[in-house]
């Protein structure tokens, strides 16, 4: 269970700096889609307008070598269950949480906390003070039930691959 709380916790890492790559680095229209439709109006000047800068081919090195990290995250997670022998309900054990872990940061950490308790967004776009949506808790409620759902059908299929892997 220690590494199963390791790996969350690199996983949380990740998504913090994930967060802030994308914060700094890469204001674009896939930036918008997580946030209310107030801000997304505010920002599309500042997106459109985004020229291809070192800055930005940066945060999308950035970008990439992050989102490799969290994949890592997982498949590191199956190499250390083959290790040690795992059965199919100890990497879905593993896998699931994890996954409701990272939801959970998600939802509380940045959605609610960083969102709605902190001005920590307007702080990189400060053209988005005073919209409504940052006050907006729930406002992707779709979004988070579908993610959730992923999670708890990707979990089971992870643990299958690494179960059968470690034969």
């Amino acid at each position: 269970m220690r590494m199963t709380i390791l790996l969350t916790l690199g996983l949380m890492l990740l998504f913090v700096l994930l967060i802030l790559t994308a914060c700094v680095f890469l204001p674009s229209a896939s930036l918008l889609s997580f946030w209310p439709e107030d801000i997304q109006e505010r920002l599309k000047p500042r997106v459109a307008g985004a020229a291809m800068t070192p800055k930005r081919i940066a945060g999308i090195v950035l970008f990439l070598l992050i989102g490799a990290g969290m994949a890592g995250i997982f498949v590191l997670g199956g190499i250390d269950g083959i290790r040690n022998h795992f059965t199919y309900g100890q990497f879905l054990l593993r896998f699931l949480v994890i996954g409701v872990s990272i939801k959970a940061f998600d939802i509380i950490g940045f959605d609610w906390f960083l969102m709605t308790k902190t001005h920590f967004f307007q702080h990189f776009f400060p053209e988005t003070e005073g919209c409504a949506g940052w006050q907006q808790f729930g406002y992707n409620r779709r979004q988070q039930i579908r993610q959730c759902i992923l999670i708890l059908v990707s979990a089971p299929v992870t643990a299958a691959v690494f179960w059968i892997i470690g034969g």
